[in-house]
């Protein structure tokens, strides 16, 4: 975790966030001067951002939204007060309308965006100032330390070499904790054909088995924002095992960066999971990354025990031989 502190002062009305990155300070401000780079960690797991506009100046403005795995948006608005490349950014930090208008009702911070060289690499400090007591409170309630402490723990990912960090290691797990799991698989291939191997059936039906043996025997989608969805599996001739489906619904759907499901096993008196899918592509390399939120951590435990991350490598697998060494 790349956050070594998080503090805060109800007298001074500030709350200080560091991190330290073992990378040199221009590369760590350019994650945060360029929009596309900003989106893959500025918001919690599960609320990632999307800017609609970045005027990167003194008295530009950015405007941008954070979405759920619900699909509700969250907007925000920043007018940049001062730009010091590569050491500060000073943002004046609202929240907003749909339109991009200020939300009066809530107050304006300051927030000091500061980078600075260490001897291992670099330094972040955010510092966010608010101008009453009752501004502090209502930030801290709403969950701004945790918030802010998932984000930029999510920065190491976007300053790595993603050929170097993931390229190459297969399917990695990370339990984030009793509801949450992570798993990412990077592929050397372009985003829209990881896509398309995911959202188009006949692509789907030639990957997407699992171990040898099986058949992709039903994979029926109404592919829009509100439609089901129904895929099953079945042993083929004398393979172990028996048929399986999932079913569902479409909860978040961004072209090529972004897919959120409900899913549930078919037949299982089981509460559903929500998984959250997104492709990052740096290079020709694109991290795909898969956050299921679980109802509990005793379905996250017995799912986790089925083997489920060797059958899903088993199929990335097919999908490079099959797919991608194909193009």
């Amino acid at each position: 975790m790349p956050v070594t502190s998080v503090t805060t002062d109800p007298e001074a009305l500030t709350m200080t966030l560091v991190g330290d990155f073992p990378v040199p300070v221009e590369r760590l401000w350019s994650a945060f001067a360029d929009p596309r780079q900003l989106e893959r960690f500025w918001g919690p797991p599960g609320y990632p951002a999307t800017f609609g506009s970045y005027d990167l100046r003194p008295g530009g403005i950015a405007f941008y939204w954070m979405t759920s795995p619900e699909g509700a948006r969250f907007y925000g608005h920043w007018e940049f007060a001062e730009v010091e490349k590569p050491s500060r950014i000073v943002v004046l930090d609202s929240f907003a309308d749909a339109d991009g208008a200020i939300d009066t009702s809530v107050g304006t911070g300051r927030m000091e965006l500061i980078f600075e060289s260490t001897a291992s690499g670099s330094r972040f400090t955010a510092l966010s100032i608010f101008d009453t007591t009752e501004s502090l409170e209502q930030m801290l309630a709403m969950g701004q330390v945790e918030g802010m402490t998932q984000a930029i723990g999510q920065l190491d990912a976007v300053l790595a070499d993603l050929r170097e960090y993931a390229l190459g290691k297969g399917t990695q797990t990370e339990v984030m904790d009793d509801t949450h799991v992570r798993i990412t698989r990077a592929f050397e291939a372009p985003r829209h054909l990881l896509w398309r191997a995911h959202t188009e059936p006949e692509l789907m039906k030639r990957w997407l088995l699992g171990p040898d043996g099986w058949e992709f025997s039903i994979c029926e989608n109404d592919f829009v924002v509100g439609g089901a969805y129904r895929n099953a599996w079945a042993p083929v001739g004398d393979t172990p095992g028996e048929p399986f489906g999932f079913e569902g619904e479409n909860l978040v759907i961004e072209p090529e960066r972004r897919i959120v499901t409900t899913e549930r096993m078919t037949g299982a008196p089981f509460p559903a999971n929500i998984n959250d899918l997104t492709f990052d592509e740096v290079d020709g390399v694109t991290l795909m990354t898969l956050l299921i939120t679980y109802p509990d951590m005793a379905q996250r435990d017995m799912i986790l025990a089925t083997g489920m991350t060797d059958g899903m490598e088993a199929s990335y697998a097919r999908l490079e031989r099959e797919l991608i060494a194909a193009h």
